[in-house]
């Protein structure tokens, strides 16, 4: 208390002078409506941008939680859309009867480990096998297709990147139906190729490339990417086609995984088929 009345003491003028010029600044914006206004708007202005900074660390705190949220949501959209239900037109004389059931369902996750540099490629999710998560789930975000889940434990899964040297993708145009193989060549992590279609299939640049119907993992007409080049080697019967993937995989954050609730009963059925040809 001593040494804060010393020091009080010693700046006694200046403390004085502050004081005096504070009342006079006063007396002049109480006396003049012109500086009382020129006062109020800077003081307003400084609050108006203290208050949008306050808003912007505030808006980036909660960014991880709305970002949660519209992740959920948009699962629950995926669950609701057309692609997501099984669609059987049965028809017997005249009378038609159409079934509509589930046929995948989506969850949500976050990716927590990433890699696109490697010849294989993976990566970890925050969800497991007590979210029923299983292997041979689909791996998509809003853009694209991601990948495959490989390992599960109780509380994560490992997915095994679109970035992989064993990832094969039935993809199709989706102007004309043509199908063929997507893979990736290990080089670059936005380009992939299509292979297996034949040379007499018009293809151009800027095509788009989806999935097929034919995969027990994704749905059909799900986006892959669009065509940047296509020419026919000497000698071959087949284009190769280069493809700009529609996923950043350098620049992920949270993914969808589906769960295609009818792909046992498509498989044995597969499986039955394959063991009768033999």
């Amino acid at each position: 208390m001593r040494l804060l009345f010393l020091l009080l003491w010693r700046n006694n003028f200046t403390l004085l002078f502050l004081a005096l010029l504070s009342f006079c600044f006063y007396l002049m914006v109480q006396n003049s409506y012109f500086q009382k206004a020129s006062v109020l708007n800077a003081s307003n202005a400084v609050i108006a941008r203290t208050m949008q900074g306050v808003n912007y660390v505030r808006e980036y705190i909660n960014l991880k939680a709305s970002n949660e949220q519209l992740a959920r949501e948009n699962a629950n959209l995926q669950n609701r859309l057309k692609e997501s239900l099984y669609s059987g037109l049965h028809a017997r004389d005249t009378v038609e009867d159409t079934l509509h059931l589930q046929q995948y369902t989506y969850f949500t996750a976050r990716i927590i480990n990433n890699s696109v540099n490697r010849r294989n490629n993976y990566l970890t999710l925050d969800i497991g096998s007590l979210q029923g998560i299983k292997p041979e789930m689909g791996v998509i975000t809003s853009q694209g297709i991601v990948g495959i889940v490989k390992q599960v434990s109780p509380h994560f899964c490992t997915v095994m990147s679109f970035l992989h040297k064993d990832t094969r993708i039935s993809a199709k145009f989706k102007k004309n139906e043509f199908f063929g193989s997507l893979v990736w060549d290990g080089e670059d992590p936005r380009y992939a190729t299509l292979k297996e279609i034949d040379k007499t299939v018009p293809v151009k640049k800027g095509d788009t490339i989806v999935t097929t119907s034919f995969s027990s993992i994704y749905p059909s007409g799900l986006m892959l990417g669009v065509v940047t080049d296509s020419e026919v080697e000497s000698g071959s019967n087949f284009h190769h086609i280069k493809v700009k993937l529609s996923v950043s995989f350098q620049n992920l954050s949270y993914v969808y995984l589906i769960n295609h609730l009818l792909k046992n009963e498509q498989r044995s059925l597969e499986e039955a088929g394959t063991k009768d040809d033999n």
